[in-house]
């Protein structure tokens, strides 16, 4: 063992390897370097991105936000059984993030320490349980419990299916996070969709027809259990690499501010959509005189837009940084959100693609920006930001409600509008990617 005097920033400290594979403890005091061996089936395993398993989880997350997804798309149904106002509609989703957000960081940090690969498969039990308790429900309270399920479900598998993804990269970490978010935006999507075909004409009972859709989701994570529990083993054999409390050319009072920043920016993209998942139905009935069926395609090919985006958000911040396609994804959709209040019907929908295409590029960007800010706390970044993103949805919703009962659904589109001008706060975050050369 040898010890070499060294200096770092107060507090800071980081385990790595050099090249002659030699682990090298950092601490404010000293540098401590001993030899160690790699497990060269650990190198191999953490540089290979496995296709296979971003493909399953992403897969997950299609049916896992597809249910979801039928809550909201079923507002119009709900609001007429059971003479609800515009509030009382903000409330249900408010309920639904509230327990989707509450839990999701505090589920990451956790599984940070002890990771729990079946955690996936319990979580999605509960999401169960809540589809065939909203299929069965009386009352507003009934809704309310029974969309809280659906939320607690949503806490534990967002941050944990993450980590998968993030495992599965090999380095490639806005292309895995892409992938991932892929699943959930066009579950997002399709849920609307089928909800037009088998809830609507049918009634609410027939929500019970997507529980099934949550009982092959388990049977899947599960299977995704066996590898996340496999892939712990292997790992386990050797040390560690790169793990540090933050990132290694910031303080910790600029790590702070750039956190600050991303979660405005969700602030900002996630208050818009909420506008857009929750009212844009009621938006399009009212303005336009569209029957439920047909507003509810509209609404789908916005969500369709914004699963497209989704694809292209990760790769994009792989290739030419994450902070570029941030700043476009949030400030480039102001243009568009300005004009949908004043345009026609056709327009409409034209204008509710390209923001659905532009907005929604964000957060794959965001979420890896801000786990290479803080290394090696996935589960607590991702539960962070996944949380927090469900927390402003839920708020927005409940705000935008309240505030259609005393104005207007149109007015509600003209103040949501100014929304995206707050990603100009982009160009305040630190340059921590490194130069990209051209080829």
């Amino acid at each position: 063992m040898q010890k070499k005097p060294g200096t770092l920033p107060h507090g800071l400290s980081a385990t790595y390897h050099n090249k002659h594979n030699n682990l090298i403890l950092i601490s404010d005091k000293t540098i401590t370097m001993k030899t160690t061996t790699i497990d060269p089936q650990v190198k191999t395993v953490a540089k290979q991105t496995v296709y296979s398993i971003l493909f399953t989880i992403s897969f997950t997350h299609l049916l896992n936000d597809m249910m979801q997804s039928v809550i909201p798309a079923i507002y119009p149904l709900i609001k007429q059984n059971f003479h609800l106002t515009f509030t009382q509609v903000g409330l249900i989703t408010f309920t639904f993030q509230l327990t989707a957000s509450l839990l999701q960081p505090f589920v990451g940090q956790y599984t940070d320490k002890t990771p729990r690969p079946y955690s996936l498969t319990i979580g999605m039990a509960f999401t169960l349980l809540g589809l065939v308790a909203v299929s069965l429900a009386t009352s507003f309270y009934t809704i309310l419990l029974s969309v809280s399920l659906i939320g607690l479900g949503s806490s534990v598998f967002h941050p944990e299916s993450s980590r998968v993804a993030h495992l599965a990269s090999g380095g490639k970490k806005g292309l895995a996070q892409s992938i991932f978010q892929l699943g959930g935006n066009a579950g997002s999507a399709i849920g609307p969709l089928l909800a037009a075909l088998v809830v609507m004409p049918y009634g609410q009972k027939n929500i019970m027809w997507f529980a099934l859709a949550a009982v092959l989701a388990m049977l899947v994570l599960w299977r995704v259990g066996n590898w996340y529990k496999g892939h712990l083993a292997l790992r386990a054999k050797s040390p560690v690499a790169n793990v540090g409390s933050l990132h290694p050319s910031l303080s910790k009072k600029k790590v702070i501010w750039a956190m600050a920043i991303l979660l405005a920016l969700i602030f900002s993209k996630y208050f818009y959509l909420a506008s857009m998942t929750s009212y844009f139905t009621f938006y399009l009935i009212g303005k336009f005189h569209l029957s439920v069926q047909q507003s509810q395609l509209y609404l789908f090919a916005f969500l369709a837009a914004v699963a497209a985006g989704t694809v292209l958000g990760g790769p994009l911040g792989d290739r030419f940084g994450r902070k570029y396609v941030i700043w476009f994804s949030i400030l480039g959709a102001a243009p568009f959100t300005l004009m949908l209040p004043y345009v026609g019907l056709f327009w409409t929908g034209i204008l509710a693609v390209i923001i659905g295409l532009i907005i929604s590029s964000a957060f794959s960007a965001i979420l890896v920006y801000a786990t290479e800010l803080v290394p090696g706390k996935v589960g607590m970044i991702s539960g962070l930001f996944f949380g927090f993103a469900f927390g402003m949805g839920g708020l927005g919703s409940a705000l935008l409600g309240k505030l259609a009962d005393m104005t207007s659904i149109d007015y509600v589109y003209k103040v949501c509008a100014f929304l995206p001008l707050i990603g100009i706060v982009t160009g305040l975050l630190p340059n921590i990617e490194p130069k990209r050369t051209k080829q």
